[in-house]
């Protein structure tokens, strides 16, 4: 299977009131790449997502952010894999994830849905072969505490250990698309 990546996937719901909320840590991470890059998202119907296209080491990869809301977020993610004619093998899905605290980021490929309403819709629709990049955000405690917990306004505290996790995701990225997940994760998951 190749995991050349072509396309990003930050994983968010939109409207204004969910922008600073845990959920929307996959949403955070697309938007610094395409700070980084100077481009901005543009809303395309055909898709339901926002899409740009940044150049990273010569390739160029789609930033997209669904805009179907967190727990259908496939659909989109699915058409811009049929439309480009790319198997799940291109895409890296990027997610908030509560079993990882926060200031720790993992890259992985594969796995099962954890949980995760929205990867679980990505799954469904893409199957389970695509790289994730899982940005820690911190767990509540109880379980039935969850959904308010992800769908509230991060702490100060918290917010700044994934954004500086998005940062240091960000900077693997070229790594990635040149040399291939196995190197980035070794770059990303190595403490200096």
């Amino acid at each position: 299977m190749t995991t050349h990546l072509s396309i990003i996937a930050g994983l968010g719901n939109p409207e204004e009131r969910y922008e600073r909320t845990l959920h929307n840590a996959g949403f955070w991470f697309v938007d610094e790449l395409a700070r980084r890059a100077g481009v901005s998202f543009k809303y395309e119907k055909r898709f339901d997502a926002e899409t740009c296209k940044i150049s990273v080491r010569g390739d160029e990869i789609w930033l997209a952010k669904p805009q179907s809301y967190m727990n259908l977020s496939g659909g989109p993610i699915r058409a811009l894999l049929d439309y480009y004619r790319l198997s799940a093998g291109h895409l890296l899905v990027a997610h908030d994830e509560i079993d990882l605290e926060p200031g720790t980021v993992r890259l992985k490929l594969g796995g099962g849905h954890g949980g995760h309403n929205g990867m679980r819709d990505v799954i469904r629709h893409c199957g389970a072969d695509f790289m994730r990049l899982r940005l820690g955000v911190g767990h509540p405690g109880q379980k039935d505490q969850v959904t308010s917990y992800v769908l509230k306004k991060a702490s100060s505290d918290v917010e700044a250990d994934i954004l500086r996790n998005i940062d240091q995701a960000a900077d693997v990225i070229p790594l990635l698309a040149e040399n291939g997940l196995n190197a980035a994760m070794k770059k990303l998951h190595t403490k200096e």
